[in-house]
């Protein structure tokens, strides 16, 4: 049984079809990346995957449970976390901040307790606190972590973002456009990263990505879509090599 499935997911704007039918599988363990020209769909796939916006038809399953209706926030809760096309950080505060902020997820006890901070508030405290350190020395954040936000470069603060995404420790990472402004050596790290997530720390990752190299580096499936379609479905070599996604990124 697959980890996440898509089945038959439409979505339409008025007049508009932003997405038609699309279907498909992740795996346990996979890096499944989702491409295609500007404007084919990829960001409102995302988008309808964690509730942004309700599907106009179609089903979304996360270890075998639909979430098409859940709440917003109990996306994050059943194990998904995400970045955004447009970084979305607390520029007012630490980089240590945002990432504390990714652990809101994990209850730290009941209002009257963290007030009193009882020893089980303290030691969940403790264990927010390891485990964004933990993410911070991954991401080689530490230099940066307890500098403001707003005064980072642009491929610093991306990467605060993914490690955000981490601190909420996820089942499923979903990354829109990752490289996205990086110059090709962060992007060169960034697939590191990529496999570092997938392999020690075993995370599922769907990443909507325009940059070709670092889909060749870090996916072992790929999905193109184009005008809201699926165009074709398979390793990075057998989808960039089909006529079909030529056709639709060069012209006929």
């Amino acid at each position: 049984m697959s980890l996440f499935a898509v089945r038959d997911v439409s979505l339409r704007f008025g007049g508009v079809q932003a997405i038609g039918n699309v279907s498909f599988d992740v795996e346990q363990g996979e890096v499944f990346a989702i491409i295609g020209p500007n404007g084919a769909g990829k960001t409102s796939l995302l988008n309808v995957i964690t509730r942004v916006f309700d599907p106009t038809s179609g089903s979304v399953a996360f270890e075998d449970q639909e979430i098409s209706s859940l709440p917003r926030h109990m996306v994050v809760r059943s194990g998904i976390a995400r970045t955004f096309q447009n970084i979305e950080l607390f520029e007012g505060g630490t980089v240590l901040d945002n990432l504390l902020l990714g652990r809101h997820r994990f209850g730290h006890g009941s209002f009257v307790s963290q007030c009193l901070w009882t020893p089980g508030v303290r030691a969940a405290e403790e264990q927010s606190r390891a485990h964004v350190e933990d993410v911070i020395e991954l991401l080689d954040l530490m230099p940066h972590r307890n500098s403001p936000v707003a005064g980072l470069p642009y491929g610093v603060r991306k990467v605060v973002e993914l490690a955000r995404a981490l601190a909420t420790q996820p089942r499923l990472l979903l990354l829109d456009e990752p490289a996205s402004g990086l110059n090709p050596e962060e992007t060169r790290e960034l697939a590191f990263w990529i496999d570092d997530i997938q392999k020690d720390l075993g995370i599922t990752v769907i990443m909507v990505e325009h940059d070709m190299s670092l889909v060749s580096e870090a996916a072992d499936r790929v999905l193109c879509m184009n005008m809201g379609q699926v165009l074709a479905l398979g390793t990075p070599e057998e989808v960039q090599a089909d006529p079909a996604v030529i056709t639709a990124y060069l012209g006929a």
